[in-house]
């Protein structure tokens, strides 16, 4: 097919660290299933940094670009399409980007329209607006199908992978036990403080992990403390800052999961629906990625992941700290268990949760050209 490939590199603004994440996993896999792609031309850094309409500043931003970002948008699809139909538009938009219009101006050149997005489970307000405008979003989170539909949308659930030509393992020296990559927030800092207290060697790496904790002020200090007495309990731990640091390139991430023993997952994010006090929870790029690229993977426990990977068999899950704490010191001493599941794990991934397995199904469920599922022999 001739697809028009509309995507940044990255979804969100990443001055930390340089990353290619989705082209890695989408662009990387179109091209390998043997797609030409055209790609949009445009810096996507801005309007990664303006992406909520509710905050006022971020507001005026959008209404004075977003007008231009369409404009573009139209002008290169309309080029491209002259030069050679085009047969599937594909992009990673949020609301913010591009006028609904827009979109549909695209399906009235007779391009079918598709929008990946996967942040919906907690963040569904950034892409509510145009959703309904593409022929299908692409939804890795079942449970929010139905706010898709809810608003007039089309969606088709699509789990997330990983592109096995990028996420490998290394032969590298296992020189940690315990790490975590990722974004410090929410109850990951108290997981892995008890960790650490429990005396396992833990590390991590990613946003916020190797600053000093804010304590604000002295006097919301003193609040604190009288709170935590009345309520009889301690301040939240922090993980000593030796054992944390800056975010890791891509591929040093991927490496990390070869000179790691044990990689940790969560499942929740951190923000709970409104009027609820349940957590939110949602499979995760990482759950692919890690197990792809050899990790033995401990991940928070989540039913939908069970979907896609066997508990105990390819992964391992845990509920709260005092099981993760038991079955980190479990498999720490059971090498021989945690290399089987490490190896069943990989070979899962492989087999079955690849970008390319996952554009294959989408495009003949949309009955898509050329795009007929391949059996592997």
């Amino acid at each position: 097919m001739h697809i028009f490939y509309a995507a940044p590199d990255y979804a969100l603004d990443r001055k930390t660290v340089a990353t290619k994440l989705w082209r890695a996993n989408l662009y990387d896999s179109l091209k390998d299933l043997g797609h030409k792609l055209v790609e949009f031309e445009i810096d996507y850094e801005p309007f990664n940094l303006n992406l909520d309409s509710s905050c006022k500043i971020q507001k005026e931003f959008i209404a004075i670009n977003r007008p231009i970002f369409s404009e573009k948008l139209l002008n290169q699809v309309r080029r491209a399409h002259a030069r050679q139909p085009i047969d599937l538009f594909f992009s990673y938009f949020y609301s913010a980007y591009v006028e609904p219009d827009a979109i549909r101006e695209i399906g009235r050149l007779g391009i079918p329209t598709v929008n990946w997005y996967c942040n919906a489970s907690y963040q569904f307000n950034l892409i509510e607006e145009i959703a309904p405008a593409y022929d299908v979003c692409l939804v890795p989170e079942r449970d929010r199908l139905e706010d898709y539909r809810r608003v007039g949308a089309n969606p088709l659930y699509c789990q997330e992978a990983a592109n096995p030509r990028i996420y490998k393992p290394f032969n590298r020296p296992h020189d940690f036990d315990v790490t975590f990559v990722g974004q410090k927030y929410g109850t990951r800092p108290m997981h892995l403080a008890k960790l650490h207290q429990s005396g396992v060697e833990v590390h991590a790496w990613g946003p916020f992990w190797n600053q000093p904790p804010q304590r604000g002020t002295v006097l919301k200090r003193l609040r604190n403390r009288l709170k935590n007495k009345l309520r009889n309990r301690q301040p939240s731990p922090d993980l000593p800052l030796a054992q944390c640091g800056p975010p890791l390139s891509d591929q040093q991430l991927i490496e990390m999961y070869s000179r790691s023993r044990i990689s940790l997952g969560f499942t929740a994010v951190d923000q709970k629906p409104q009027g609820s006090a349940a957590r939110i929870q949602q499979v995760r790029l990482r759950d692919f990625e890690a197990t792809m690229s050899g990790a033995f993977y401990l991940v928070e426990a989540f039913d939908e992941l069970a979907d896609f990977f066997e508990p105990d068999r390819e992964i391992v899950f845990w509920h709260d700290t005092e099981e993760l704490v038991d079955k980190v010191k479990y498999y720490l001493a059971h090498p021989k268990k945690r290399e089987e599941i490490r190896q069943a794990g990989l070979r899962r991934a492989r087999t079955e949760h690849t970008w390319k397995q996952r554009f294959e199904t989408v495009f003949e469920t949309m009955g898509l050209p050329g795009t007929a599922i391949k059996v592997a022999g």
